[in-house]
């Protein structure tokens, strides 16, 4: 998600359609982020009983929760049907058989429709960059989250293609690279949206390729292809390519390009509710016009 730049997201959602075959062989990262991710919820007590993998992709998150928490029920959401069919497709046959897939949802991480307080674990590995109003998805999170459940995901922190960024800058006066936002800023909007003990912190993973089209490539495969609104109404010629090669050129180190992801770990929770001596909820009254 950029800071500045408005996402298209029938281009995102064409994108990850188009990428869904390749997808696995290809996300290294995102399927290392997920893992890491995983073993967070190792050390939080937590038991859910319903659990939103927002932004579900191919399903890389399903097993790992499934073993967390047996017998919770997994809705899987992502923004495009192809991943969600690739998902289903690639799940073991038992599974499928046994009709213990999770329910598929196609939809927007900014308008989830499920009802509020319907979802005990809200999940999602890198998704959250794909999104325009990352309050508004948050806020949404918090919304169909019960009281007492756990936010936990991960996203693309500033840093992320910071190689590839440069390189570009210049080049044809069009955005090529999304800007992220800082974990920082993450933490003020979880606390603005209605959560409670928020915990961000940050990694830092540099992958290597011998060069720039192995990396454009690679992103091809994830589904991560420019999605601006403002993006050039073509591909971008070989002008554009000969420049970009030569702007990462001195970047070059032990033979090998380097491109850096930032990878924002975070989770909150939404707070429970607060229950007088009677049983009753609590309800805050503020002041309101200086009384």
């Amino acid at each position: 998600m950029s800071n500045n730049t408005v996402l298209d997201k029938r281009a995102v959602r064409r994108s990850f359609d188009r990428a869904a075959a390749t997808y696995d062989a290809a996300a290294v990262l995102q399927h290392e982020v997920c893992r890491r991710s995983l073993e967070r919820l190792d050390v939080i007590r937590h038991s859910p009983a319903r659990i939103l993998d927002a932004g579900s992709g191919t399903g890389n998150a399903w097993a790992g929760l499934a073993a967390r928490y047996p017998g919770a029920r997994i809705v899987a959401l992502d923004l495009a049907p192809g991943m969600l069919r690739q998902a289903r497709a690639a799940a073991p046959w038992h599974q499928r058989l046994l009709r213990l897939l999770p329910a598929a949802v196609c939809a927007d991480l900014e308008q989830l429709p499920l009802a509020s307080g319907s979802i005990d674990l809200a999940w999602s590995n890198l998704a959250l960059q794909w999104v325009n109003a990352l309050p508004l998805a948050f806020a949404e999170m918090r919304r169909v989250l019960a009281p007492g459940g756990l936010f936990m995901f991960t996203t693309f922190g500033p840093d992320t293609l910071k190689e590839l960024r440069a390189a570009q800058a210049g080049t044809d006066g069009h955005t090529h690279v999304s800007r992220f936002i800082d974990m920082h800023d993450i933490g003020d909007m979880l606390v603005q949206a209605g959560f409670a003990d928020p915990v961000i912190d940050m990694e830092t993973f540099t992958l290597t390729y011998g060069d720039v089209r192995a990396l454009m490539q690679d992103l091809k495969a994830i589904g991560a292809r420019n999605a601006a609104a403002d993006r050039p109404p073509a591909l971008s010629g070989k002008a554009w390519l000969a420049a970009l090669m030569r702007n990462y050129e001195p970047l070059r180190r032990d033979g090998k390009l380097p491109a850096t992801f930032e990878v924002v770990y975070g989770h909150a929770w939404r707070p429970a509710s607060r229950v007088g001596s009677g049983g009753r909820p609590v309800i805050d009254i503020k002041p309101v016009g200086g009384f």
